[in-house]
C-alpha cells in the first residue's frame, strides 16, 4: 500500500511500536504513543532517563511499526485460520528535543491526540511537569510502507487499492 494509506495507518494506531538500537547493537523495541501534525515528524515523552534516550544518543535510526483492525478470522472461501489487518512500517531518525517550545508543540500534539476532551488542564500540567519530561522528535527519512490483508463483503482478499 502506498504512502498515504500507510499514514493514515500510522495516525490511527493506538500506539506505534519503535524500534531502537543499543549501545551493544542489541534491538529494543517498545510500543509508545506518538503524535504528528504533518506525517513527518513523531513526538513521544518519556522520563529524562532510560534505555531509549541512552540508544538515541549512539544510534539516532530507529524503525516504526503499527498496526490497526487486528482481528483473527477464518478465511470466508476456504476456512484457514488467518489474521485480518492494516499495518504500516517506517523509518527515521530519533532527535532529543531541547527547545522548550518544540516540546510543548510535541506534548500539546500528544494530549490532543489522546485526551482530546481534558486541553483545558493542558497549561497547568505542562507548568508543573515540563522540566522533568523529556521529548523526542522522529522525523521519516522516507515515506512509510503499507500492508494488509482484509477480505471484502463477498469473501475475496482485497488487494491495492483504497478502503
Amino acid at each position: 500500500m502506498d504512502s498515504e494509506w500507510a499514514l493514515e495507518v500510522m495516525h490511527k494506531a493506538p500506539y506505534i511500536t519503535v524500534s531502537f538500537t543499543d549501545a551493544t547493537g542489541r534491538p529494543y523495541g517498545l510500543p509508545l504513543s506518538l503524535a504528528s501534525d504533518d506525517g513527518v515528524n513523531w513526538y513521544f515523552h518519556c522520563a529524562l532517563e532510560g534505555k531509549k534516550l541512552d540508544a538515541i544518543k549512539i544510534h539516532p535510526e530507529v524503525c516504526l511499526s503499527a498496526v490497526t483492525r487486528c482481528t483473527p478470522t477464518v478465511g470466508p472461501k476456504d476456512a484457514t485460520f488467518t489474521l485480518q489487518y492494516k499495518s504500516a512500517i517506517a523509518f527515521g531518525k530519533a532527535t532529543i528535543v531541547e527547545d522548550d517550545a518544540e516540546k510543548t508543540k510535541g506534548l500539546r500534539l500528544i494530549c490532543e491526540r489522546f485526551l482530546p476532551d481534558h486541553m483545558a488542564a493542558f497549561d497547568s500540567s505542562i507548568n508543573r511537569s515540563q522540566h522533568r519530561t523529556a521529548v523526542v522528535r522522529i522525523t521519516l527519512t522516507e515515506p512509510p510502507v503499507g500492508k494488509r490483508k482484509q477480505y471484502d463483503e463477498n469473501g475475496d482478499e482485497m488487494k491495492q487499492t483504497h478502503s
